[in-house]
This record gives C-alpha cells, sequence and structure tokens, in this order.
C-alpha cells in the first residue's frame, strides 16, 4: 500500500548498506540506487552521505528514517485492524527473545500461533536481554521476551511466565552425592557464568547478595554467550553452572545434568513482554493474549 520507495530508504538507513538492502527487498543494487535517488530528488535534500563504500545518514535521512518509523508502524495497524473486521488477522510481527526465551520457550508457542494465525508473518531475532531492548528503541522489533531484573523508562515491561534459574553440573558429579553445598562454599567451585548483559547474569547477582557474595568473589572459569555453550561445555568439564531449569529439562530428563542445590539459595524470576511505552501495536497485543494461553 505505501510507497515502496519509503520501503527501500527505510532498509538502507537501518543496515547502512546498500547490497544488504538490496538482498533483503529481493532487488538489484542499481535498483535501490535508484529509489534512492528519486526521494532526494522529491525531497531536494540529501539523505546519506557518501565516503567511499560508507554510508551515514544526514540530518534529513535521520527525519525521514523517525518518520517511516512511524508510518510503518500506523501501516501494521491499519493492516490488522481492516484485516479483523474482516476476522482475518495479517500482517509481520517482528519479535526479540532472550537466549533463556528463544530456543526453549517460544518454539511450541509460535508454531501454535502460526497454526491459528497462518497469515501472520512471524520473525524472530535473539540476544541476550540487553540487546533486545536495545533492538525494540531502535524499531527492530515490535515485540521482546526477556529475562533481568532491570528496567528502562522508555519501555513497558508486562509479565509473562515464570522461571527458576538452578545450579547445574554433571550427573556424576561429586556434589550431586554429596546433596548439595554452602553458600561459601560457591566462592571455591569452578563455575561458568553467561556474558555480561545477560539478564540470567543480573538475576544471579541480585539473589547473591542476600548470602553475601558477588559475582567477583566467585571462581568463574569462563563466561559464555549461550545456555547452549555452557550445556556442551559443562559435558566436558566438571565446572557447575547456573541456567534456567527451561534450558535443561531435556538434559535432567535424560541424567545427563543433575540439579546441585545451594543451602538457602531459590532463584526465581519472571520472563517479561517488553514494548515500546504507549499503545502497543496491535500485532503485538495479538501474539501475548494468545501466547499467554498456551
Amino acid at each position: 500500500m505505501f510507497d515502496f520507495r519509503l520501503k527501500v530508504f527505510h532498509t538502507v538507513a537501518k543496515r547502512l548498506n546498500f547490497t544488504k538492502a538490496a538482498a533483503e527487498l529481493f532487488i538489484t543494487q542499481p535498483a535501490v540506487t535508484k529509489h534512492i535517488h528519486e526521494l532526494e530528488s522529491h525531497f531536494s535534500l540529501q539523505l546519506f552521505e557518501r565516503n567511499g563504500t560508507r554510508i551515514s545518514l544526514t540530518a534529513a535521512g535521520e527525519t525521514l528514517l523517525q518518520y517511516t518509523d512511524q508510518l510503518f508502524a500506523v501501516y501494521r495497524s491499519l493492516e490488522f485492524d481492516m484485516s479483523d473486521l474482516a476476522k482475518k488477522h495479517t500482517g509481520q510481527l517482528r519479535l526479540g527473545a532472550s537466549m533463556s526465551v528463544a530456543p526453549y520457550v517460544l518454539p511450541p508457542i509460535l508454531a501454535a500461533f502460526h497454526k491459528k494465525y497462518t497469515d501472520v508473518r512471524v520473525t524472530l531475532i535473539n540476544g541476550n536481554t540487553t540487546q533486545m531492548e536495545q533492538a525494540l528503541l531502535d524499531k527492530e522489533i515490535e515485540l521482546g521476551i526477556v529475562e533481568g531484573r532491570s528496567r528502562n523508562a522508555s519501555i513497558r515491561y508486562t509479565e509473562f511466565r515464570k522461571d527458576e534459574i538452578v545450579l547445574i553440573g554433571q550427573a556424576d558429579h561429586p556434589l550431586v552425592r554429596k546433596g548439595g553445598l554452602r553458600p561459601e562454599e560457591l566462592k571455591q567451585v569452578p563455575l561458568l557464568l553467561r556474558e555480561p548483559g545477560s539478564g540470567t547474569l543480573e538475576v544471579i547477582a541480585h539473589a547473591l547478595k542476600p548470602l553475601g557474595i558477588k559475582l567477583s568473589q566467585l571462581n568463574v572459569e569462563m563466561q559464555l554467550g549461550s545456555a547452549e555453550s555452557i550445556k556442551s561445555y559443562l559435558l566436558h568439564s566438571p565446572c557447575l553452572a547456573f541456567l534456567s531449569i527451561h534450558s535443561v529439562s531435556k538434559e535432567l530428563q535424560d541424567k545427563e545434568f543433575a540439579i546441585i542445590p545451594v543451602k538457602g539459595l531459590q532463584i526465581q524470576r519472571p520472563f517479561f513482554f517488553i514494548q515500546p511505552q504507549g499503545q502497543g501495536e496491535a500485532l503485538a497485543e495479538l501474539f501475548i493474549r494468545f501466547a499467554r494461553t498456551q
């Protein structure tokens, strides 16, 4: 419905790369250049600064990007609302999820959502909580699902469901046979932790405070960027790791790993939907309502 030239501009502005924009839009790079030149001619303004192979937005380009973000949000809502009147939901929903949610919690929900709303196109990106919050603020996604305790005033947080973080190790680990460990012993055992910016790491740090333990006091062997990399490492190491119960349910069932209790420590947290402050987009609201029924 909207001017395709604006979509071309928006894609180039987000990627700052004509070649990547052309591939994403399934058109040629000369076609991308032609559309941008037509827009610049229409507004009598330069939208991009060109420095060799690198480009950046001019002040006019920054302004147009803000308006196209708003226009496309309106178009998505318009498409949804008009389809809803016809009892048919269509459009595109861009989701983002943190690494504790994307591989373990979302797949069955996404499959059920697609079965019910076959004409809604869903894309999913993942990263840590900090990255997903930034993707939301940068308008790369309409809806995110994250964990953690941080709060950004520009973001609306809505609780989704509960999670528990547990300490795990190989099923034959000596501490499994011992039945657990005391909090002060956490400072001696080698641990794997998630990377800085991870919501899981933030929650662990908060939970250890009442026990008088700081992350800097732990014997951290390595910090890794996903639960999958931590689990693979654990299979070849006597380390222990704090992970979401959702991420290790299969390994616990298969008796590859076991939970190691820590006296006086129970780490529970909610997963949150994140949206920009203000009125949420229609497809995002639809997905939230659906996900809560699963």
